[in-house]
């Protein structure tokens, strides 16, 4: 059985210089350190008017993070895996236990 969810895979050139798949990498790489940055930002913001200008460029932020990933998706450079409901069911229970034992 397949587990896999996927599209075709848009090939590109393989060798030493940077292909499409390569310069889009980078660029998710970069959103998302830069996303966590500026959650960092804006827990340390010193004022309201600060919190909410860090706060509006992180949702743009991560707004451009998932066009990149759904564009690396349709191209078949991100493949996922199918969950099977007993390993959801597993891991919720799991997390129940450690929501339940912290607040004892």
């Amino acid at each position: 059985m397949n587990n896999q969810i996927s599209n075709p895979k848009v090939e590109v050139p393989t060798g030493i210089q940077c292909n499409d798949k390569d310069y889009i990498n980078s660029l998710l790489s970069c959103l998302k350190e830069m996303s966590k940055n500026y959650v960092m930002a804006m827990t340390e913001a010193s004022n309201e008017c600060l919190f909410e200008k860090h706060k509006q460029v992180f949702l743009t932020l991560i707004s451009l993070q998932r066009e990149v990933y759904e564009i690396m998706f349709r191209k078949g450079w991100y493949i996922l895996e199918k969950a099977e409901l007993q390993k959801i069911n597993q891991k919720h229970q799991m997390l129940m236990k450690e929501y339940q034992d912290m607040n004892q």
